[in-house]
């Protein structure tokens, strides 16, 4: 149902909620009106200094003026409500505007003696100056709604567009390099050091920990549940094309630096009981028929997939900790039990994987190291939004400036039920 803007101060919070979706701030629904329980009388009062300071505390520039301008107009639109809860009218008018009009009276009240049609010119003057006030407005509509092939950009920039094709080039992107990895594993395979000639490297946690025979296989029903959380979250959160599309980029990249590191260097297997040796598979068929069989089998020991030789750093770490991260920053932060499970399945991987004596030490803290700082700067640059459209950004980060150059901001935690069925479900999530 269209709401009247006329009508401001008998709106209740779910009508604030409707409007601020309308008006394409639909991120600050949670803050706004689940938080502060803001209503339509509230709304009315609403100014810029209460969106920047506290407990408010809005961040981005752009947002706060787009969101200051549509209070404004509803302001102008509710004039006598305003005068009710005892704001001066001039507080609904835009701040220059208020300003100019009250000089322009302030001139005419001083020219008293001379100025018997003074008083008209005075007023016609405030009259066309309202009404230009209202028809800049109306125009900033029409402007925005025939801006960039009928979309409206400043509208876009409080809106956080899912850009599937975006997100279908980044699985591409994953996919293409996932297969790139197995045929370097299979490359690698090729050069194993020979054990007899090159014995395992002394490490201090391996050292020290005996071997656990079947703690690899916790290591990967670690990264399974890990994940099958991630989809969860990912099937209910409400920019999942965002969610998947930076998973995609920042796995496809880790792996992809994984490939340089084990193919420019061989290192001799960490434990005797990996019978690792060099193999030939042949022709390059061969070759292919082994990376693809890597492949199906996302290089996992549970469906029975081994490989030799791929080192330096650990891709089991990387995708537990990856999985981790991206369940901890796109849930809320109330949710203390999900992050507890979430890094007690991180940690305990780690450890099964290092128990299970598959990796060194070192390769599991450099892929740990590597993946969460790339996380972290990935999305500090995706929350800074001055970064994104510097050259700076276009140069070294190309991927990431193609991929997040329409997102404004720092990704809200909303949640839906993605399907019409069952109701209650909807009803129950959003």
């Amino acid at each position: 149902m269209a709401l009247s803007e006329y009508s401001v101060s008998a709106w209740s919070c779910n009508q604030v909620a409707q409007w601020l979706q309308e008006e394409g701030f639909g991120q600050y629904v949670e803050l706004l009106c689940t938080q502060h329980r803001l209503d339509g009388l509230s709304l009315l009062a609403l100014t810029e200094a209460d969106l920047r300071g506290p407990p408010l505390g809005l961040t981005v520039l752009g947002d706060i003026k787009r969101l200051t301008i549509a209070l404004r107009r509803l302001q102008i639109k509710n004039q006598a409500q305003l005068e009710e809860l005892g704001l001066a009218p001039s507080d609904s008018l835009p701040v220059g505007l208020s300003v100019g009009t009250a000089g322009i009276k302030r001139s005419c009240d001083g020219a008293d003696g001379g100025c018997n049609g003074g008083d008209r010119l005075c007023n016609g003057s405030e009259l066309r100056l309202r009404n230009s006030s209202r028809s800049a407005y109306n125009s900033g509509e029409v402007l925005c709604h025939t801006h960039s092939n009928g979309r409206c950009r400043q509208h876009l920039a409080g809106r956080l567009d899912p850009e599937v094709w975006k997100t279908v080039i980044s699985s591409i992107y994953v996919f293409l390099v996932f297969g790139f990895t197995s045929f370097v594993m299979v490359i690698v395979h090729e050069r194993v050091p020979d054990m007899r000639t090159y014995p395992p490297l002394p490490d201090i946690f391996l050292d020290s920990v005996p071997r656990i025979p079947w703690a690899f296989a916790m290591a990967e029903a670690c990264g399974l549940i890990l994940c099958y959380m991630f989809l969860l979250i990912l099937l209910l959160h409400k920019h999942r094309s965002i969610l998947f599309r930076r998973l995609c980029s920042l796995m496809g990249t880790v792996f992809l630096l994984r490939c340089c590191t084990m193919f420019a260097t061989s290192l001799s297997v960490p434990g005797q009981h990996l019978k690792c040796a060099s193999k030939t598979y042949g022709d390059s068929w061969g070759k292919i028929q082994r990376a693809l069989a890597i492949w199906s089998g996302f290089g996992m020991t549970l469906t029975g997939v081994q490989t030799c030789g791929d080192y330096m750093f650990s891709g089991h770490t990387v995708v537990i900790t990856m999985l981790n991260f991206f369940v901890t920053e796109y849930t809320p932060r109330t949710w203390n039990l999900i992050h507890t499970i979430s890094w007690v399945l991180n940690l305990f991987g780690i450890f099964f994987i290092l128990a299970a004596h598959e990796h060194y030490s070192i390769d599991v803290f450099i892929a740990f190291y590597i993946t969460t700082r790339l996380f972290l700067y990935y999305h500090t640059l995706a929350n800074t939004r001055a970064y994104q459209h510097s050259r700076r950004a276009r140069i070294w980060f190309p991927m990431f400036s193609f991929f997040e150059c329409n997102v404004n901001g720092p990704v809200p935690n909303q949640y839906h039920w993605p399907f019409s069925k069952p109701a209650f479900m909807k009803t129950l999530i959003g």
